[in-house]
């Protein structure tokens, strides 16, 4: 299983980095995690615009998706179909309201387009798989329907926290995950959002607590210190820990 960071910036786009967005692969099958703002353009240095099998978005805000609608064009005005063709539909995995965010979202003079190009799949929260991976939710603490994900291939696993504030529920879905991706959004302060996202300190602390193998701290805002987020972390979490950076790449 090979994890790439597409985009990792929290909220909006960092002057190094696009919103969330995550590339997973194993036998040949390509899924995206997120992409939220700019995330298509670095979609593109790690693998074609055809190339993608399934999408996974954790919830519809904005820093989470919105790249969809770019990838829309991207897909169904491809050279190598069009005029003559369209592409398959790729599947995307995600909450209900999902679809309403992005048709309502979308070019209002093609309404039928964004449902050419993709194959809305609602997700409830139960396990499920997509391609070769085995896929374990969990609800998130986070103001919409928010879906954390473990991905597992063989023996291995990844798992991604998507947004949330700190929640038991997260701890269990991580539990003696390989790679945990996980928010910090912000460093410890008074006024930090607690129900809504996680600081440093929160994610090293859940970590710790999941007995992962590594931890990567994401979703970090532009305006948050990365040095204060990563040493805060450490201090909870006795693992390796560093910061996601748009185009790590990790081989798990």
């Amino acid at each position: 299983m090979r994890l790439t960071v597409l985009g990792c910036s929290g909220t909006f786009p960092g002057p190094t980095s696009p919103c969330s967005a995550y590339l997973v692969e194993a036998d040949g099958f390509r899924l995206v995690l997120d992409l939220g703002n700019g995330a298509l353009g670095a979609l593109q240095r790690s693998t074609g615009v055809l190339d993608v099998d399934a999408f996974f978005v954790s919830h519809q805000h904005g820093d989470h998706c919105l790249d969809l609608l770019a990838y829309t064009y991207a897909r169904a005005f491809h050279p190598a179909h069009y005029p003559r063709s369209t592409p398959p539909q790729v599947p995307v995995y995600g909450p209900r309201p999902l679809r309403e965010r992005l048709v309502t979202a979308f070019d209002s003079r093609h309404p039928d387009l964004i449902e050419a190009v993709y194959d809305f799949r609602v997700l409830d929260g139960t396990g499920t798989s997509i391609g070769p991976f085995r896929v374990d939710l969990c609800r998130t603490a986070h103001p919409v329907e928010t879906f954390a994900i473990r991905l597992t291939e063989g023996v291995r696993s990844v798992t991604y926290s998507a947004d949330s504030g700190r929640c038991d529920g997260l701890v269990e879905l991580a539990a003696g995950t390989d790679v945990f991706v996980c928010e910090a959004s912000f460093a410890e302060g008074p006024d930090v959002p607690r129900d809504v996202h996680m600081t440093g300190r929160d994610a090293g602390e859940h970590a710790a607590r999941a007995g992962v193998g590594r931890l990567v701290l994401t979703h970090v805002v532009p305006t948050t210190p990365l040095d204060d987020v990563r040493s805060e972390a450490g201090e909870a979490f006795a693992g390796p820990v560093e910061v996601a950076a748009s185009g790590a790449a990790y081989d798990v």
